[in-house]
Formats: C-alpha cells, structure tokens, sequence
C-alpha cells in the first residue's frame, strides 16, 4: 500500500475516532436489528462516467450477535439488472471504540476487505481501500437519515485519494 493511500485513510479514520462519539459505540447498530423493506438504486458501471441507475426492491434481514457487538445483515433484491444477494458482518472492537463492516457475495464465498468506521454527527461511517477494475480506490459506505422506522445508506468510491467522492448505490430502508 503506497503511503499516499495509507495517509487518506488514517484522515477518514481520523475524522471518525475524534468525532464526539458515545463512550460507548457498541450499541450503534441496536437500531438496525429486524427486517426491512428496501429500495436500492445501484449505479451500473462506477467510475465510468456513465450515469446508468437502475432499482431494485428487497428484503434487509439483520441479526444481532454478541449481545449487540456484532451484527449480521442480508440483503436480497430483484430489479432488472439481475437478482442480487449480499452478507455484511459487523463487529465491534471495544479497545478502538470502533466497528468493522465485512461484505461478502455469494459467488466469491469470501469476506472482501473489511472496512472501519464508528460514528460521526449521527452518521456511521466506514472506509477501505480496495481494488477496482485495475485501480486502487478508496470506499466509503455511510449510515445516516436513523429513526425507529427508516433509515439510508449509501456506498462511494474515490479514486483521488478521497478529494472526491461518486456514489454508485443508496438503499432506502423501512422496517417491515
């Protein structure tokens, strides 16, 4: 990892870790626990150029584990562009007061880079590095817009170090 990329993401870390956060951001995701109807809208071909959006409709089951220091959510949807299954798992590490987030498919039967975050300004906030069609780029996936019955989320890349950010999937959630 070049020291340039390690320097964007220790900022991201940074901004997050100072933050006024709870002492205690293991309940982060207490909110989140049951199953909610979803609305996805996913930008086909990211950091292209190309504006191709297309929706979907599913279900968002999540389950708590470890007495709410871990959590795992899955997400099934159909839209036109095909039929889409995903896990995430999210731990809580209580030395660092912050929470990992691990995506996987199931064609790969793998956990992709886990991102890291916690919470910030009423936003939970992760980031990674990542390769992307050849390139490294930088990700954020975000959390915010939390009430007892709805909530956003959204994914980004950067390919400039985080200068600038193009979102390419947002899901809007209603609990069921």
């Amino acid at each position: 990892m070049s020291p340039r990329w390690i320097l964007a993401i220790a900022a991201c870390w940074t901004q997050l870790a100072c933050a006024a956060a709870p002492a205690d951001a293991s309940h982060a995701f207490d909110f989140d626990i049951g199953t909610w109807r979803t609305h996805s809208s996913r930008l086909m071909h990211p950091l292209s150029g190309k504006s191709d959006w297309r929706d979907m409709d599913g279900i968002t089951t999540v389950r708590p584990l470890w007495g709410g220091r871990g959590n795992l959510a899955e997400y099934k949807a159909d839209g036109p562009a095909g039929a889409v299954e995903l896990l995430a798992l999210r731990l809580f590490d209580p030395v660092s007061n912050q929470w990992t987030i691990h995506f996987a498919v199931p064609g790969k039967g793998e956990l992709a880079t886990p991102g890291i975050g916690g919470v910030h300004d009423g936003r939970i906030e992760f980031y990674d590095q990542e390769s992307f069609n050849g390139r490294q780029i930088l990700l954020r996936f975000s959390i915010w817009s939390i009430s007892p019955d709805t909530a956003r989320s959204e994914q980004a890349f950067s390919a400039d170090g985080g200068k600038t950010w193009e979102t390419n999937w947002i899901n809007r959630y209603t609990r069921m």
